[in-house]
């Protein structure tokens, strides 16, 4: 970040004033980080705990008078809660931790303020998950949501997987939103609205970002993007159990959770791990769909079991969470993923592309409250 633009934003946060005591932000020794990447910046404001929800409108106002500085495409304004210095230390948290390092204050997690809930236009939020990476979750997302675009449904596509981004590359644009004023609008492709962290940056740019940088921009991609009055919005969530996991269940209404996992019992252990998160945070887990059940080839048809077959049913039955069902690892599936065209778009009619379409069905029954199937989940022989 250039020394331009920290004094740029340091200068906006002085005209936001503390209501309770009438000094501004900086003066007052509130502003604990300032960090930006790409025209995102994120502000932490350290506040006394007892103190942090009363804050909350001058961490609005904050937000609001980053947002305004020339060169911010977005900018987030979090609160972290610091204990209260003891008598004779410096009524200034910054300079107290700097004149005495060991009467600072333990490091707090930053937390998103917490205000209204967001994506209020949107019916059903459901989030794709993984134990860990590397199971085909981000496939298995955009599948299901052009699956559920089949229906007829209004669907939007977020891809909260801030570090890794893979939804530009699979859904075959490197196409930079359209930005009206402080709102965004998203990506329209395959009849979904997406957002990706990849459409904001150049392809190969690193975000290399802290927790409360990841938060941030997360809340920027549900409170600041257009996405207008939607049937359901799929979360393709980063693998394992993190901050991105905590802020989604924290900030959005989630309907319910999907968990994706291959057969082999090191990614069962992190899918069990991924169930008990979601069930920690009451977001109910719709089901368990396995992934790469068995390998096609695709010359011959043989089938072998790579990676095992029916562990996540057998671990579905076992967690009390429904089986949705199986899919194949066939190359036509990552072929057709690698350019950008989902297989439940380019090829609907093939038998994986009626999978992915049966489960999202299954899904969208499941959200409005219909019965489990009586025959068996969808399995391709």
């Amino acid at each position: 970040m250039s020394d331009a633009m920290a004094a740029a934003v340091r200068a906006a946060l002085a005209q936001v004033n503390d209501s309770t005591t009438g000094r501004d932000l900086v003066s007052s020794g509130f502003v604990d980080a300032v960090v930006a990447r790409d025209g995102m910046v994120q502000v932490t404001l350290a506040v006394p705990r007892e103190r942090a929800r009363q804050m909350e409108p001058v961490r609005a106002a904050a937000e609001a008078a980053v947002a305004r500085v020339p060169g911010v495409l977005s900018a987030t304004v979090v609160l972290t809660a610091h204990n209260v210095p003891a008598a004779g230390a410096a009524s200034n948290p910054a300079a107290g931790a700097a004149n005495n390092p060991a009467a600072a204050p333990p490091a707090a997690k930053a937390t998103p303020g917490q205000g209204a809930m967001l994506l209020p236009d949107v019916k059903k939020i459901i989030a794709v998950a993984s134990g860990k990476g590397g199971v085909g979750k981000s496939t298995t997302a955009v599948n299901l949501a052009v699956s559920l675009v089949a229906q007829g449904l209004a669907v939007g596509l977020l891809d909260a997987d801030i570090y890794g981004p893979s939804l530009p590359q699979m859904l075959g644009t490197q196409e930079k939103p359209r930005v009206t004023g402080q709102r965004i609008h998203p990506i329209r492709r395959w009849g979904l609205s997406a957002m990706s962290i990849g459409f904001l940056v150049e392809q190969e740019t690193p975000m290399v970002w802290r927790g409360p940088m990841v938060m941030g921009a997360l809340e920027q991609m549900m409170g600041q993007v257009e996405w207008g009055t939607l049937d359901v919005l799929v979360v393709d969530m980063p693998p394992g159990t993190g901050d991105a996991q905590l802020t989604m269940s924290q900030r959005v209404p989630l309907a319910g959770a999907v968990i994706v996992s291959t057969p082999q019992d090191v990614a069962l252990i992190d899918a069990r791990r991924g169930v008990r998160m979601f069930e920690k945070v009451n977001v109910p887990v719709l089901g368990l769909i396995e992934n790469m059940s068995f390998f096609c080839c695709p010359s011959c048809g043989h089938r072998e079991e790579i990676f095992g077959h029916g562990g996540a049913e057998k671990e579905a039955a076992r967690l009390g969470a429904e089986f949705l069902g199986a899919l194949p690892l066939k190359l036509k599936i990552r072929e057709l993923a690698d350019a950008g065209t989902p297989i439940a778009a380019a090829q609907p009619d093939s038998d994986e592309a009626r999978i992915y379409h049966r489960i999202a069905a299954r899904l969208w029954d499941k959200l409005n409250g219909a019965a489990a199937p009586a025959g068996p989940a969808i399995i391709m022989e």
